[in-house]
C-alpha cells in the first residue's frame, strides 16, 4: 500500500491529538521502505509534525551521485512548502547532501527555514525537519512544520517518487 494512502488513514486516526510530545507514527512500503512521521497535533484539515524520515535500504552504500540526483530531483519536484527548498551543501565525503529552504522564510526578528538531510550510510536516507533562528540569540531551534493533509501526503509521495534508481 503506498505511504500517501497509510498517512491518509493514520491522520484520520489522530485527528483530535494534541500534545508537546510527539506521536512517532511508523509506516512500513515497498522494498523495505519505512515512513517516521512524528505529529504534535492533527485536525480533520491540518496538522504539525517535529519531523519526517524515509529509509531507503536501497540507498544505504548508494554512489554520492545518486544522493547528489535524487536532491536535485526533490528541489525541483517540492515547490509548494512555504518556502523551496534546494541542495545547500553537498559532503562526497560522507557521502550525505544537505538541503535548505532557498530563501529562508523571514520574520522581523527571525528566519526559519526547512532543512533536508540525504544520507547514503546508516538507516536514515531522508530527514525533514524546520528550524528558526532568532536575532540577537545564538543558534537555532527545530520548531513544528504545519500544513494540511493534502500537502504532507503529496510531500511523501513525491517523496518517494523522486528516490533514483541505483
Amino acid at each position: 500500500m503506498k505511504f500517501s494512502i497509510q498517512l491518509t488513514n493514520e491522520l484520520n486516526k489522530l485527528i483530535g491529538f494534541s500534545q508537546p510530545q510527539p506521536k512517532i507514527v511508523v509506516m512500513h512500503g515497498a522494498d523495505g521502505m519505512t515512513l517516521d512521521v512524528e505529529f504534535t497535533a492533527v485536525d480533520s484539515m491540518s496538522c504539525a509534525f517535529r519531523e519526517v524520515r524515509l529509509r531507503v535500504p536501497s540507498l544505504i552504500d548508494a554512489e554520492f551521485d545518486v544522493l547528489k540526483k535524487w536532491a536535485e530531483e526533490l528541489g525541483k519536484r517540492v515547490t509548494y512548502l512555504l518556502e523551496n527548498i534546494g541542495p545547500l551543501e553537498f559532503d562526497p565525503a560522507n557521502n550525505q547532501v544537505l538541503m535548505r529552504s532557498t530563501p529562508p522564510g523571514k520574520k522581523a526578528d527571525a528566519k526559519s527555514f526547512y532543512e533536508v538531510l540525504l544520507q547514503a550510510h546508516s538507516d536514515g536516507n531522508f530527514t525533514l525537519r524546520r528550524f528558526e533562528a532568532r536575532k540577537g540569540r545564538p543558534g537555532r531551534d527545530r520548531v513544528d512544520m504545519q500544513t494540511t493533509h493534502e500537502v504532507l501526503t503529496r510531500l511523501v509521495d513525491d517523496l518517494v517518487e523522486t528516490i533514483p534508481d541505483v
